[in-house]
């Protein structure tokens, strides 16, 4: 079945994706928070997901979570290379020489394995945590009250998102009851986020529904996240 808005929705998907890997270096102050700046696009992702498994189902939006690690991987290996290349020699950006502008722009767009593979995990676990939750309740609830399973897979997506990444980021480097404080802060910071953003989502898979003309039950679906079909 052709879809008139499938593949911008993808689009919107990913940009969030990539561009959340691209601030994520730089924290920001939220009055007493200190955050990440993918903090700003990053649980639009959520949103977006939401909105593909209610309008299109789970297997749609399974394909489009492969789709954004694979788009965040080939960015991250764009800009590996781009610093493992030698700079040009009349590049400086204002620090004197092509030597210290290439350490700066390696320090602000260098990603360590550590985070990288944290990052990556987390993505997968909580994006496909929430696909099944919304595709779940949503059969269990007979497509009533969307805003229930919105909020709630975006509660369980972001919980486990954010617990995998720090974790997985920052175990053994910071004390254990800092890392549940960390946690604790993003989970409720994006969670909340998303839920200000429900009558976007209404607006959003109203519209789409109309459009589209689909409106996809999950009764008889594989919610394994590997399934080729």
């Amino acid at each position: 079945m052709q879809y008139r808005y499938f593949h911008a929705v993808t689009g919107i998907f990913v940009t969030c994706l990539v561009v959340s890997n691209i601030i994520a270096v730089k924290p920001i102050a939220l009055g007493p928070l200190f955050l990440p700046a993918a903090v700003v696009i990053f649980p639009l992702s959520y949103l977006v997901g939401d909105i593909l498994t209610e309008v299109y189902g789970y297997r749609k939006a399974r394909q489009v979570i492969w789709i954004g690690f694979f788009c965040n991987v080939i960015s991250v290996a764009a800009v590996y290379l781009s610093i493992a290349i030698p700079p040009a020699p009349f590049w400086d950006l204002g620090f004197a020489s092509p030597e210290k502008a290439q350490e700066a722009y390696a320090a602000f767009f260098g990603f360590t394995p550590r985070l990288l593979a944290a990052s990556l995990l987390a993505y997968l676990v909580g994006e496909f945590l929430n696909a099944t939750v919304m595709a779940k309740v949503k059969v269990a609830m007979q497509g009533r009250h969307l805003w229930v399973r919105t909020i709630s897979s975006t509660l369980l997506g972001q919980l486990a998102d954010s617990a995998v990444f720090i974790t997985l980021a920052f175990y053994g480097i910071f004390p254990t009851d800092a890392l549940a404080g960390m946690v604790l802060t993003q989970w409720l910071v994006k969670s909340l986020y998303e839920a200000l953003l429900t009558p976007v989502t209404y607006l959003a898979v109203g519209y789409l529904k109309k459009a589209e003309k689909e409106d996809v039950y999950d009764y008889d679906t594989r919610f394994n996240p590997f399934a080729a079909k």
